[in-house]
């Protein structure tokens, strides 16, 4: 075999586990439940769900012997007639305990009350005929939080179709869907011609729904124009100006209900939400829809006027973009991050009709991460 030599990568088995040099030189320690469990052999291809189950072992799992081919970890188990194969990069991605990369943890671009021209634009028409641009609208979202469709069709499928790109419509205490048009009984502010001050809906929901169409099927009315304010950029800057007000905003929960005949909804949120980084996501706030204040009334001495400042901030007019939904335009936005809102109108000077859904903010990541990503189990 004439001089060549053939590297070998050592591997040290313990009671628990095992070392093994890694590509990169490092050496990691695998526990055994961990490798077992998380054989390739453990999955099903067809499904990619786990088939192996690891609560059916006798006893605590032990390699027998372990050396590396190639690239590849090959595990004999003690006590069973198995062997486990594990590419180098698959254990050299899980040495460090980091989380997997995800792609649609995108950081967030804040923008303020000048960015209506450069609002991300897509056509519905353009979105349904192609993958790419769903995922570049989704992109936008992720990024921005809102965007706008144009070219909608004037019927009932066109939302439910252009909805079910990002996810399945998901309902909640008013519907599958709501109509925001004059009612003649009036459940909710929307169903009115008053002005909304800016917010987020349905804070009584234990878990409010994440991302919200409105697709405006007419809009010739006197008035009625569209606010709609970036909750990231605002709270940002709020850290920066009061801290301590943000401190309180950003931990304490507040009571959100809302109540009519046949419901009563109920639930308790943080105005400032952030995430698992410690940035800010969004936030939960409305005014029609906050409950009395229960906490303590010492605590109230600090925490109203700090929510006060914020509702103040939310309004300045740096923030606010100002505009008007066009009939043909369905406009996207996250609703634990977008704030919205609208001036008041007259109900007699012509026709205001706009049709919303929800799609869920877990969803719109999944669908994003399938478009841009083959998975960890594809092939």
């Amino acid at each position: 075999m004439n001089d060549m030599q053939i590297a070998t990568v050592p591997v040290r088995l313990s009671d628990k586990g095992l070392r093994v040099t890694l590509p990169d030189g490092r050496e990691g320690y695998f526990n055994y439940y961990w490798l077992r469990d998380n054989s390739p052999t453990s999955f099903d291809s067809a499904t990619r769900e786990r088939t192996f189950d690891i609560f059916h072992l006798d006893e605590p799992p032990k390699a027998e012997t372990a050396e590396v081919e190639g690239d590849t970890l090959v595990i004999r188990w003690q006590g069973e007639d198995h062997v486990s194969p594990y590419p180098m990069s698959l254990l050299a991605a899980f040495a460090d305990a980091k989380r997997r990369p995800d792609p649609a943890d995108l950081p967030r671009k804040a923008w303020y009350g000048d960015h209506y021209p450069d609002i991300a634009r897509f056509s519905q028409r353009e979105l349904m005929a192609d993958k790419r641009k769903v995922a570049d609208w989704i992109e936008a979202m992720l990024r921005e939080g809102v965007a706008i469709l144009t070219d909608m069709p004037d019927s009932d499928e066109a939302l439910t179709e252009t909805a079910h790109l990002m996810g399945q419509v998901r309902p909640t205490f008013f519907g599958e869907y709501f109509d925001v048009r004059t009612h003649i009984k009036p459940t909710n502010l929307a169903y009115t011609a008053k002005a909304l001050e800016l917010h987020t809906d349905t804070p009584a929901e234990e878990v409010a729904p994440g991302v919200q169409f409105l697709h405006c099927r007419a809009n010739t009315v006197e008035g009625g124009g569209s606010l709609f304010a970036d909750g990231v950029a605002v709270a940002n800057n709020f850290r920066e100006r009061d801290p301590e007000g943000f401190r309180l905003l950003s931990q304490i929960d507040i009571p959100f209900y809302c109540e009519h005949d046949t419901y009563d909804m109920r639930s308790r949120q943080r105005v400032i939400e952030l995430d698992e980084h410690g940035a800010v996501s969004g936030l939960t706030i409305s005014q029609h829809m906050a409950d009395m204040f229960d906490l303590p009334q010492t605590l109230l001495d600090d925490y109203y006027p700090a929510f006060c400042r914020f509702g103040r901030m939310l309004q300045e007019q740096r923030y606010v973009m100002r505009f008007l939904l066009k009939a043909g335009e369905c406009i996207t936005f996250d609703n634990h991050r977008i704030v919205h809102g609208r001036a008041a109108y007259s109900a007699t000077s012509g026709s205001r009709y706009l049709r919303g859904c929800y799609v869920d903010r877990a969803e719109m990541r999944s669908t994003y991460r399938a478009l841009v990503s083959e998975g960890r189990f594809k092939g």
